[in-house]
């Protein structure tokens, strides 16, 4: 099989420290090449893989405010879908934009939808329903609008993430500082249980870190670390007591949850979107509906086998269970064309 993989280009691939997508594209690629499987990957040009590189747009617009993210994301796609006959299969990582292309091309093209960023996005996916092959990440983000082939759920990397049996001395928020995910309910759980709280994440809404977060980043009970990169990020993740995922919205997966029980750390996560899914509710860590739930949970975090969290991402979030997912679901497409 000769696949195309199609990454964002709003950070590199993998990413140096936030970049969710990019991280899963990268993740698939790695794997994918492990299993002798013909790869191209269409990134932004210093990203770092076993695969056949390919880029037109040379480094991350995010990273670099020179760049116009539509003129080289419309580049980028192009870039690809004008090459598409030298491959069997396309898979689209970068949302609904290549979807208009698809038509253009005789070659299949498999999207997986990462998240609807709103409702106005539905109806290219509804347009292009019957012409493209849809993958879910979670069965709580599908679109009874839309037709899936599967649900995949995201793998990581298990050996980037240690296992530390201990419960740690402090919670965890990590994720962008933004309303839907929480940050001020994460400071309020943490006041109100009386642990100190680190916070770990891109700052993605500055008047809500400026009015929401900063006054109470004191570096006594709260602290901002910023942005971190994988070392740094396995360290605090095992480290911790538990992370804490309040979130506003129905979130399609959660890498940083899985991330979190991978290091043998509970997640408390508010019961929105994925998080079922996600989270085995009293084994490796709690749903709750609201704050005060979530203090309540806290307590019975110490009661809970870590090593339990490890072997549920081992068994359902390993990447080499992505990766056999989406070949299988490559082999379904190319053989039906047959």
């Amino acid at each position: 099989m000769k696949i195309a993989l199609l990454s964002p280009i709003a950070w590199r691939t993998p990413p140096r420290h936030y970049g969710p997508w990019e991280q899963v594209v990268s993740l698939l690629a790695e794997g994918l090449v492990r299993k002798g499987v013909d790869v191209t990957l269409f990134a932004t040009g210093d990203s770092h893989t076993s695969a056949r590189l390919e880029y037109i747009c040379p480094f991350p617009y995010e990273e670099n405010q020179s760049i116009d993210p539509k003129v080289w994301e419309a580049m980028h796609i192009a870039y690809l879908f004008e090459r598409a006959d030298r491959f069997d299969l396309i898979h689209n990582n970068y949302d609904f934009m290549p979807l208009s292309y698809s038509r253009l091309i005789d070659t299949p093209v498999l999207t997986t939808v990462h998240g609807f960023s709103s409702r106005k996005i539905l109806p290219v996916y509804r347009e292009y329903n019957r012409d493209n092959f849809y993958v879910s990440i979670s069965d709580a983000d599908r679109s009874p609008e839309l037709d899936y082939l599967a649900t995949i759920y995201h793998g990581i990397a298990l050996q980037e993430f240690t296992l530390v049996e201990q419960p740690g001395e402090y919670l965890l928020y990590f994720g962008r500082i933004h309303p839907d995910k929480g940050t001020a309910e994460a400071i309020e759980i943490a006041r109100r249980y009386g642990m100190k709280l680190y916070i770990a994440g891109i700052i993605q809404d500055k008047d809500y870190y400026n009015i929401q977060v900063a006054p109470h980043v004191d570096n006594r009970n709260v602290f901002y670390l910023g942005s971190v990169g994988p070392g740094q990020r396995n360290q605090l993740l095992g480290q911790a007591y538990a992370l804490l995922h309040p979130i506003h919205f129905d979130e399609p997966f959660g890498l940083s949850v899985v991330e979190s029980m991978a290091c043998g750390t509970p997640v408390i996560a508010f019961r929105r979107g994925s998080m079922p899914e996600v989270v085995n509710h009293g084994h490796t860590g709690f749903l709750v509906n609201n704050t005060s739930e979530a203090c309540e949970k806290l307590a019975l975090i110490a009661n809970l086998d870590r090593r339990d969290c490890r072997h549920w991402v081992e068994l359902g979030f390993s990447q080499e269970r992505m990766v056999d997912d989406y070949i299988a679901i490559y082999e379904q497409i190319l053989a039906n064309r047959n």
